[in-house]
């Protein structure tokens, strides 16, 4: 895929556990780590923005385009 989610680099960043994330933004830990682990067909612009308070940082931080 594409789209890279680079959501453990801003959790090690922040010395945050997912499960930390979790509790803040509200989702469940299994929708996070089908998110980090990058299984995720899509995201919603809500829980992008509720994970980028959480870790105050930008959707880029969290997304990167890479070509094939």
């Amino acid at each position: 895929m594409a789209i890279v989610v680079n959501l453990d680099v801003m959790l090690a960043r922040r010395k945050m556990s997912l499960s930390e994330l979790a509790e803040k933004v509200g989702l469940t830990l299994s929708n996070l780590s089908i998110l980090k682990t990058g299984k995720a067909k899509a995201i919603r612009f809500s829980t992008l923005e509720s994970i980028c308070e959480a870790l105050d940082c930008q959707p880029g931080d969290i997304l990167e385009y890479q070509p094939n």
